[in-house]
């Protein structure tokens, strides 16, 4: 009884990564088949929005994190979004590397995401999303009134790098070549957030929104999963953000407001709590939606609010959160079938 239960829960684990991974499959060769469309028509303009909504997509994993897994909603998250825009930009403005705006930024979202944890974590439910927004706007406050930072203006003026990627090298002022290079940052981002979260961390971070009073029966100390997963959120944020400037040329107090934590965590909605994957749909639908709409009229904002509340009503698993229950049910029954024969050829 005991092997019959682990085949089934090894099978079922099993049909779980094998749909994650073709909805990821599916995700890329759908941002490929976009850039080889807007590569024939010479598009630059939707190659740079489809680079700004992977990056978006990237924000909105790392939301996720906090919000399918470990079960707290963050309403700040554009904190290390831009904070990882202006370290990124800082940097780019007196030493054009990339690996080194990567590594400042990597650096500094990692201690401002231990500090901020360590206040944060303690706060429970609606005090959590409530703490961070409230750090999230002061400092929006701070960096909007900081001459040394551009004041309202921002930085601008963020030169366009090349950036060494050993046999290779891709220049962030060509929007096809980028735009892959954003694809690959945010697929690996995400093939090793889901790797996380398959490692005992990860299954304990589940059990801490699962039932967080039973985790310290365990040995654990749930604050502690909490924080790492904070930490790690933070960093996925932040180094995201890092490749905005590299994008746009510049950075803005408004990557720090609420309408971008905002829509980040609309983003994990309509594609799916707690799936990883589904987030980056929910980037690449909204910021399609935003801008296909905002051409035909200025209400925009409208129109989109009330599709969302229709996903909400229609959808409320997300995109992916619908999807992947009957991915699963095909594959665990491909399995199931292929155990069956392999019973029979033995007989």
């Amino acid at each position: 009884m005991g092997d019959s239960v682990r085949l089934a829960v090894a099978a079922s684990e099993r049909a779980e990564r094998i749909s994650r991974a073709v909805l990821a499959a599916l995700f890329v060769l759908f941002a490929l088949t976009f850039a080889a469309v807007a590569l024939v028509r010479g598009d630059t303009f939707f190659f740079r929005l489809a680079t700004e909504a992977l990056i978006l997509g990237g924000v909105a994993m790392a939301v996720d994190v906090l919000l399918g897994y470990a079960g707290l909603l963050t309403l700040g998250h554009a904190l290390f979004f831009g904070l990882g825009a202006y370290v990124s930009a800082l940097v780019l403005k007196e030493t054009p590397s990339f690996w080194l705006a990567m590594g400042a930024t990597l650096c500094v979202a990692t201690l401002v995401g231990l500090l901020a944890g360590v206040v944060f974590i303690r706060a429970r439910g609606v005090y959590f999303a409530l703490i961070t927004f409230g750090l999230a706007q002061v400092v929006f406050k701070a960096v909007y009134n900081t001459r040394e930072l551009g004041g309202s203006d921002g930085i601008i003026g963020v030169p366009q790098i090349d950036i060494p990627l050993g046999l290779l090298t891709v220049s962030a002022s060509s929007p096809g070549s980028f735009f892959l290079l954003t694809l690959i940052f945010v697929m690996l981002l995400y093939c090793f957030l889901a790797w996380w979260m398959r490692t005992p961390l990860g299954r304990l971070l589940v059990a801490v929104r699962v039932n967080e009073s039973r985790v310290p029966f365990l040995g654990f100390a749930p604050w502690r999963v909490k924080l790492a997963a904070f930490v790690m959120a933070a960093i996925v944020a932040a180094l995201c953000g890092a490749l905005y400037p590299m994008l746009r040329g510049l950075v803005s107090p408004e990557l720090l407001t609420f309408q971008t934590s905002g829509n980040a965590v609309i983003m994990v909605i309509l594609g799916g709590v707690g799936t990883l994957i589904g987030p980056l749909y929910g980037a690449a639908l909204l910021t399609g939606l935003k801008s296909v709409i905002g051409t035909w009229t200025e209400h925009h904002l409208m129109i989109i609010g009330a599709l969302f509340m229709l996903s909400v009503i229609f959808l409320p698993k997300g995109f992916a959160g619908a999807v992947l229950p009957r991915l699963r049910r095909y594959f665990a029954g491909e399995a199931s079938n292929a155990s069956l024969t392999k019973k029979d050829a033995g007989h």
